[in-house]
């Protein structure tokens, strides 16, 4: 981004050798949003997953090394695997396929998947498990307002006949409940993923903490769907204004991911 090359500790700065400027770039926007996440508290040991399209391929995708903890991710530590979630750099460390499996599910159906992001954070858990699921309570929950998938909890495995019903069930949309499991957001970049998750994550904080205190109000379904399209007028990806901002912040706070 323009206003990031010109900023004076650009996290794309150094490129190493054996990395071309377009991956090391997708390295890094990774690596900053699992630090970001880490910050934020979106961490579940080392069971969740962020996954990013390798620049250029449809087969080969950058996530963590199974082990790693979100505040420890670098640029240079994320492991390359593909569909199967099988490693691919030769370097003998291990990912986690079963977590990839749902990853690789949305990647394989949704080419417009770049980046997933699936999370087990309290409050996403919380109100997936809620009969009515995710209220329109505040502005940010309006953003999901009719256009947010759903997909019953079924056991830890995820098996092919799962797989076809959650991305039925995810369908066109860029975020998803898993009930009485955790959220998930995909993105045509990594910046849109993440704001996703930080606008559903909130809503979904508002949400709980709103009906703990007691009776709760909805706007009618027309201004609902009014607020929603406002909303999700521009047909740019979300979080390329935010974006920046927060990759600035993040250098003057935890600058090791970008190694």
């Amino acid at each position: 981004m323009d206003d990031l090359d010109a900023f004076a500790g650009c996290p794309y700065a150094e490129c190493p050798e054996g990395f071309s400027t377009e991956e090391w770039r997708a390295r890094v926007d990774l690596a900053a949003c699992y630090r970001l996440a880490a910050a934020r508290g979106w961490t579940d040991l080392i069971y969740t997953h962020i996954s990013l399209r390798l620049p250029g391929r449809d087969d080969i995708f950058l996530i963590n090394a199974f082990g790693q903890t979100f505040d420890e991710i670098s640029a240079s530590s994320l492991l390359t695997i593909d569909l199967e979630g099988r490693v691919t750099d030769g370097s003998g460390r291990k990912a986690n396929p079963s977590g990839f499996a749902i990853h690789g599910a949305v990647h394989r159906a949704r080419a417009d998947a770049h980046c997933v992001i699936h999370l087990h954070t309290d409050a996403g858990i919380a109100v997936s498990a809620l009969r009515g699921g995710l209220l329109p309570l505040s502005q940010h929950a309006m953003r999901f307002w009719d256009d947010i998938g759903y997909h019953d909890y079924q056991g830890l495995t995820f098996g092919a006949e799962e797989q076809a019903q959650f991305i039925a069930e995810l369908g066109t949309h860029r975020a998803m409940m898993l009930r009485n499991h955790g959220t998930l957001t995909c993105g045509r970049t990594v910046a849109e993923a993440f704001v996703l998750m930080d606008t559903l994550d909130k809503a979904c904080r508002i949400q709980l903490a709103a009906m703990a205190a007691g009776a709760v109000t909805m706007p009618p379904d027309e201004v609902l769907a009014r607020t929603h399209a406002q909303l999700t007028a521009d047909p740019a990806p979300e979080g390329e204004l935010e974006w920046p901002a927060l990759l600035r912040g993040l250098m003057r706070a935890d600058p090791g991911f970008t190694r």
